[in-house]
């Protein structure tokens, strides 16, 4: 049987599919809503605090169990990670689990499994499965370029055209979370100040929040007291819009999408496609918007599929 394999390596966890190649093929086909039935899917404890080489023996051990499980060898996996491999020294940079940073990740990996590996940012993933298995798949839309966009803990994104990834010269296409926004989102990890991520991502809105009530709470009850009128949390939703339409139209206005897939917690307010639409259409460089914007539709299996899809004909 042939099969495509991807591994999504995240901070806690790591997560392996097997998928059969010819529901791949099926998946992709305009209006197709059928989820794929993996031959395998296994999550582990990633234990990043335990460092490097033990995050290598993880996914050795993971590839192992999905082995034992399908009774198949794999030919190529896909990877998806945090953070992004240098194209020009091969190395780990950008990752929140910093022990990977300054790696040559996808070597060692290779040298330890034994098996060619193609990698990708975890954004890039989100980007290639929705475009190629679901929102942008499952609607049937025609869509040469598609902007995956994630907004969650941080903010990123990955860019698609003609169903193929754009990494880029640095490997940092799509990576307008760390574009200037506005210096009141302070310092960012990147040694940056006042980049999306610190101005409209989870905690930078929850900070916001907390420095008008002194009250922490998570984003998903901000949301909830915004419908029932609370000032602050009209603020703070108010900052979430007017940014999130800024941000987005500079990317519109260079790369000019077909489609936009949100993912990440905050693609689940509604708001986003409703008011923060009609917003970006007061920045964008046109006299009206044609760029469409979807919330995903593969849920917790977007990562792990889009990093099978990095290995998938």
């Amino acid at each position: 049987m042939q099969a495509v394999w991807g591994i999504d390596l995240g901070g806690t966890k790591i997560e392996g599919v097997v998928l059969p190649a010819d529901a791949i093929s099926q998946a992709a086909q305009p209006g197709h809503s059928e989820p794929i039935k993996p031959l395998a899917r296994l999550r582990i404890d990633t234990e990043a605090d335990r460092g490097y080489t033990h995050i290598l023996h993880q996914i050795q051990k993971l590839v192992q169990m999905l082995e034992q499980q399908t009774g198949l060898r794999p030919q190529r996996i896909g990877i998806g990670t945090p953070g992004a491999l240098d194209p020009a020294t091969g190395l780990m940079k950008n990752s929140n689990t910093v022990c990977l940073n300054g790696q040559p990740l996808k070597k060692d990996l290779e040298a330890l499994l034994q098996i060619p590996l193609t990698m990708a940012n975890d954004a890039n993933c989100f980007a290639l499965a929705e475009s190629r298995l679901g929102r942008v798949a499952r609607e049937g839309l025609e869509a040469e370029v598609v902007f995956g966009v994630i907004m969650g803990t941080g903010v990123g994104g990955g860019l698609v055209v003609h169903r193929q990834l754009i990494h880029g010269a640095q490997g940092i296409a799509g990576e307008w979370g760390h574009n200037f926004l506005d210096a009141s989102g302070g310092p960012c990890y990147c040694g940056k100040t006042g980049c999306v991520e610190t101005v409209i991502s989870g905690p930078a809105l929850e900070r916001y929040y907390a420095g008008l009530t002194g009250e922490r709470i998570k984003l998903k009850t901000i949301v909830e007291r915004y419908h029932q009128h609370e000032t602050a949390a009209q603020q703070t939703i108010e900052r979430l819009l007017e940014n999130f339409s800024k941000a987005i139209s500079v990317v519109i206005n260079i790369v000019d999408p077909d489609v936009i897939v949100l993912g990440g917690g905050l693609a689940n307010i509604d708001l986003l496609y409703t008011e923060g639409v009609q917003r970006i259409r007061k920045y964008v460089f046109n006299n009206r918007l044609d760029t469409r914007v979807y919330p995903p539709s593969l849920g917790d299996s977007a990562g792990v599929f889009g990093a099978a899809m990095l290995v998938a004909n």
